[in-house]
């Protein structure tokens, strides 16, 4: 077996580096309908956070004012969504 060659490297490195947490106010979530919104500190659009993201992290609701931190990840249907989340207060 051959270790793997600088490109492949340097792929693996851009990836990891491409991934970055982001910070945000939840908007509103409602657990009935299983989804709800988060409003980035950057001021970028409001970002979609589904149910399941919420149980991975744990959770059962996120509440409306709470800070998270999240990674933007992109979905089937092309639009992006929170995954990883994490409460920060």
């Amino acid at each position: 077996m051959t270790a793997p060659s600088h490109g492949v490297r340097c792929r693996i490195t851009l990836l990891l580096e491409e991934i970055t947490m982001a910070t945000g106010t939840v908007k509103w979530f409602n657990p009935a309908k299983g989804f709800g919104f988060i409003e980035p500190e950057d001021g970028s659009n409001d970002a979609f956070v589904h149910i399941s993201a919420v149980e991975s992290a744990g959770l059962t609701t996120l509440n409306e004012g709470q800070k998270v931190s999240y990674e933007l990840q992109p979905g089937k249907n092309g639009k992006s969504s929170a995954e990883n989340l994490s409460v920060t207060e």
